[in-house]
C-alpha cells in the first residue's frame, strides 16, 4: 500500500469507529472541558520537492514530506517549538477542517486549492494551554510555494522528510525539567531542527497507527533546553 493509501486506510478505520490508540499525555480527558478552547492543526503529507530522505529506511517512499513550522522564539505560547499550521477555530469557521486551512494559509501562504483533505484524527488536549485540537490529515495533491507570512509568530516554514523522522538514530526521549518537575516524551531530531512536546506525540501515535513505526532506542536521552 502507498503512503496515501495508509493514511486514507486509516481516516476509513477512524470513520467505522476506530480511534487510534495515541499518546495518553494528549488525551481530551486531560483537559478542563469548561475552560477549553478549541484549535486545528494540519498534517499536510505529500510528495513535495526533489530533495529524498538521508535515511536509507524505506517503510515510506523518500520523498513523502510533512509541511511543519518552527514557533517565533518571541511568543509567550510554546516559543520556538516546532509545530504543525493550525490555531483556534474561530466562529466565522465552518469547521476545524476550515479552521486549519484557514491558518495554514495565514501561516504559511498555502495555494489550498492543491490540499486533498482525507479527514479528522479524535479530539486531542494540550492541557498546558487548555486547549482541545482537532487533527486535520490533508494529501498535498498539487504543491506549492510556502513560506513565514508573518516572523511575529514563525520563525521558519519548513518541509521534514517522513523517512527521516522514522529513522531510529533520529529519534529520543526527552528531558525536561521545569518548577522541579521533570517531563519527558518522544523526539524527533532532523537536520538540527528539534521536534518535541504536543506535536513529537501526536506524530509518534500517528507512525504506531499506520504502522510505520521502527523500533529506536527509548532509553536515549535528549535534554530539552527551554
Amino acid at each position: 500500500m502507498t503512503a496515501l493509501g495508509d493514511l486514507l486506510y486509516l481516516v476509513s478505520r477512524i470513520e467505522e469507529g476506530e480511534h487510534p490508540a495515541m499518546d495518553p499525555r494528549i488525551a481530551v480527558g486531560e483537559v478542563d472541558a469548561g475552560l477549553a478552547r478549541h484549535a486545528a492543526v494540519l498534517m499536510l503529507f505529500g510528495v513535495l520537492d526533489d530533495v529524498p530522505a538521508k535515511s536509507s529506511k524505506d517503510v515510506v517512499p523518500a520523498d513523502l514530506d510533512v509541511l511543519m513550522l518552527e514557533r517565533a522564539h518571541t511568543l509567550d505560547a510554546h516559543p520556538g517549538q516546532v509545530a504543525f499550521p493550525g490555531g483556534t477555530i474561530d466562529p466565522t469557521d465552518d469547521s476545524a477542517v476550515a479552521a486549519a486551512l484557514r491558518e495554514a494559509v495565514e501561516e504559511t501562504g498555502l495555494d489550498t486549492g492543491g490540499v486533498q483533505v482525507l479527514g479528522t484524527l479524535p479530539e486531542l488536549g494540550l492541557s498546558r494551554s487548555n486547549f482541545v485540537v482537532t487533527p486535520v490529515l490533508a494529501w498535498w495533491a498539487s504543491p506549492s510555494p510556502v513560506r513565514v507570512v508573518d516572523y511575529a509568530e514563525s520563525a521558519q516554514v519548513f518541509r521534514v522528510p517522513v523517512r527521516d523522522l522514522l529513522e531510529p538514530a533520529n529519534r529520543y526521549t526527552g528531558s525536561l525539567t521545569r518548577g522541579g518537575r521533570t517531563f519527558t516524551g518522544p523526539v524527533f531530531l532532523v537536520n538540527g531542527v528539534v521536534v518535541w512536546g504536543f506535536t513529537a506525540m501526536v506524530l509518534n501515535s500517528l507512525f504506531d497507527a499506520l504502522g510505520w513505526t521502527l523500533p529506536w532506542d527509548e532509553e536515549r536521552i535528549h535534554q530539552i533546553v527551554m
